[in-house]
């Protein structure tokens, strides 16, 4: 590679890595324990349990689950009611004021599906979990916070990208893993920033491919709005606002008839962004590990459970559905999650040693650079 390449190349690795390093290490400390998140709430008590009852006891009625869930925050109303994959005597409800309320100021608890008993969880309000979540997702900044995020995403990929590049003419001249012991202790941890980063390239791509993607969440979610739904609900554009709804009883029951080989993930209610001011929407997923994040609602009308829609999923949201869970090491329990956690330690190590190396880089060019000046 021509001298004047390979000072392009690390013109751009060196300030890509340097622009972004801060953000990007938060992202990798808050990832961290994000990625335990289910067993650091069981450790802190965050996670409810369930009263231990006979095997084989009746659940309440989806209809009965909602008037327990309003009993409990009255004069809110249900936003989101959802199911647990672990327990199926478990339900979560989120609610607020409003139908239309942001999710950062919507409440969410678990409900018993079998006594309809409400029971809190704090780290799906506020906490330890929810303050990391917040930070790693937008800095509790809202969309401007993960847009930005998502900028340094985009440096984060081409940084990497760059200094591979950079690292192909040193491999030729070094064996691979090699690390020079005998030479200063600059080049030795220059050794280990490019061996540790060459080790753990496919992960750190991949994290920052789909945390680009799940950044650009709600630009996704805003078009599948306008796009499908807009299109699917197009018909009640002129349609008199509700002044009552159907109870939700059989909604479960409708939306597997017309989807028998799927299973409930959860249901939108009314004036969420995730269905219309006049449905339903139950969003169902595949019954395998991987189709299990691909969701496809089922609009139902909210006057007369009348199924009015089965949606087709656009790319871009089974690409949105595919990349958070891969983002959080969430497809292959414990030992996945181990493999996360080392490789998040390992890119700390990679961007902590990338901004020493730079700054030694500066000092030893200081004094060079004041003796050009001093003899010019």
């Amino acid at each position: 590679m021509k001298s004047k390449t390979i000072r392009r190349w690390s013109f751009v690795h060196t300030w890509t890595s340097l622009i972004c390093t801060v953000f990007l290490l938060m992202l990798a400390v808050t990832g961290l324990p994000l990625i335990f998140h289910h067993e650091i709430d069981h450790l802190l008590g965050d996670a409810p349990e369930l009263k231990e009852m006979p095997a084989g006891t009746a659940r309440l009625n989806l209809q009965q689950l909602v008037l327990a869930a309003e009993k409990h925050r009255p004069g809110e109303v249900m936003q989101y009611f959802g199911f647990d994959e672990e327990d199926p005597n478990a339900a979560f409800a989120i609610m607020a004021a409003t139908a239309g309320t942001e999710p950062n100021s919507s409440h969410t608890f678990m409900l018993d599906a079998r006594t309809g008993e409400a029971l809190e969880m704090p780290s799906a309000n506020g906490g330890f979990m929810m303050i990391m979540l917040r930070l790693h997702v937008d800095m509790f900044a809202g969309l401007p916070g993960k847009l930005l995020l998502a900028f340094m995403g985009i440096l984060f990929v081409v940084a990497i990208v760059s200094g591979t590049v950079l690292y192909l003419p040193f491999m030729r001249r070094l064996k691979f893993a090699t690390v020079r012991q005998d030479k200063s202790t600059r080049l030795r941890w220059l050794d280990l920033h490019n061996l540790i980063g060459v080790v753990a390239l496919t992960w750190m791509l991949v994290v920052g491919v789909t945390g680009v993607i799940s950044a650009c969440a709600d630009l996704l979610i805003a078009a599948w709005r306008n796009e499908a739904l807009g299109a699917m609900i197009a018909p009640y554009a002129d349609a008199p606002v509700l002044t009552q709804l159907a109870p939700p009883t059989r909604l479960l029951d409708i939306a597997s008839e017309v989807a028998p080989d799927m299973q409930p993930d959860f249901i939108a209610f009314p004036g969420t962004r995730f269905s219309s001011e006049h449905h339903y929407a139950v969003f169902m997923k595949g019954n395998t590990h991987l189709t299990s994040h691909l969701l496809t609602p089922v609009l139902i009308d909210a006057s007369t459970l009348q199924v009015t829609a089965v949606a087709e999923r656009p790319w871009y949201m089974d690409v949105m559905g595919m990349s958070q869970p891969l983002h959080f090491g969430d497809y292959g329990g414990m030992p996945m999650k181990i493999l996360w956690a080392t490789l998040d330690v390992l890119t700390i190590i990679v961007l902590g040693s990338g901004v020493y190396l730079w700054v030694v880089r500066r000092k030893a060019a200081k004094p060079v650079l004041e003796t050009a000046e001093a003899q010019a």
